[in-house]
């Protein structure tokens, strides 16, 4: 079994939160890391407590040229890159309604299409030696679709069904795929990587209270950063890696819920899903 921890990791978004802490819980375990952020200051002290085994990079993952230097900077550094965390990403508060098409465009240029230019570029160097890990940093809203962040619900789903075919793509190739969904953690994501549309609508206001409540926890959430990073890296180390990764007691307890919701409503639907096929009856 691969010692993952002993690695060599690229991880986006690594100025504050869980891509932080990665990079951290890696370093303390022997393991070389390759952090990456638009603001390469955010990155001084992640180098010098890596003291030679850290190295840092801008990155601006919806720039192809930033990806393209990254990977081949940190694969020409360390020889190699054996881990790859998609982390970098923020969330848009709006209604489907009250978001405009550059607001929608710009979640998904990050979210998604800088998850997967990214995930591009350090494949060829995994698949010629035919071992690597990607892990796709999603949500607990990457399985349901939440009112009042309806465009970032559907940037991670779409981040979902992508790393699910990946997995399939890649699992006789030696190249493991996993998809962690975090509820609720002390990062700063309700802070400096939240959005609000421009955009009100009066309408649709009960939905913005609900929202701004669930938010008002900020700096209170029951999640754990550092015990997040040795989480994912526990969960990779496993004789049955998950392919999906809850993190958190609220998360476990919806995914739970909603995957076993989702279940139910299939059986209970089943007799006229069974009805659309054809039959004798209805050829003649």
């Amino acid at each position: 079994m691969t010692i993952w921890e002993k690695g060599v990791w690229l991880i986006t978004g690594c100025s504050t939160g869980l891509g932080r802490e990665i990079a951290l819980a890696v370093l303390s375990r022997g393991g070389r890391v390759i952090a990456t952020a638009r603001d390469l200051s955010t990155l001084a002290d992640i180098v010098a407590i890596g003291d030679g085994c850290a190295l840092a990079l801008p990155l601006d993952v919806t720039s192809p040229e930033h990806i393209k230097a990254a990977a081949h900077q940190g694969e020409q550094a360390f020889g190699r890159i054996d881990v790859l965390v998609n982390n970098a990403g923020y969330g848009l508060i709006g209604g489907v309604e009250e978001s405009s098409d550059r607001e929608i465009r710009d979640q998904f240029e990050v979210n998604f299409f800088g998850m997967a230019a990214m995930t591009r570029a350090v494949l060829p160097g995994m698949r010629r030696r035919r071992s690597g890990y990607i892990i796709n940093m999603s949500s607990v809203v990457g399985i349901f679709g939440a009112a009042g962040a309806p465009w970032y619900s559907a940037s991670k789903f779409a981040l979902e069904g992508l790393s699910e075919a990946l997995a399939s793509e890649c699992r006789e190739l030696g190249i493991g795929v996993m998809v962690v969904e975090p509820g609720p953690f002390r990062t700063d994501f309700n802070g400096r990587s939240l959005r609000i549309a421009e955009r009100f609508i009066p309408d649709y206001e009960p939905v913005a209270l609900a929202r701004a409540q669930s938010l008002s926890s900020h700096g209170t959430q029951s999640g754990d950063p550092a015990r997040a990073a040795t989480a994912i890296i526990a969960a990779m180390q496993a004789e049955n890696p998950p392919f999906r990764l809850p993190l958190g007691v609220i998360a476990s307890d919806m995914a739970i819920a909603i995957h076993a919701g989702r279940g139910e409503e299939a059986q209970s639907v089943r007799a006229i899903a069974l009805g659309a096929d054809f039959s004798e009856d209805s050829v003649r």
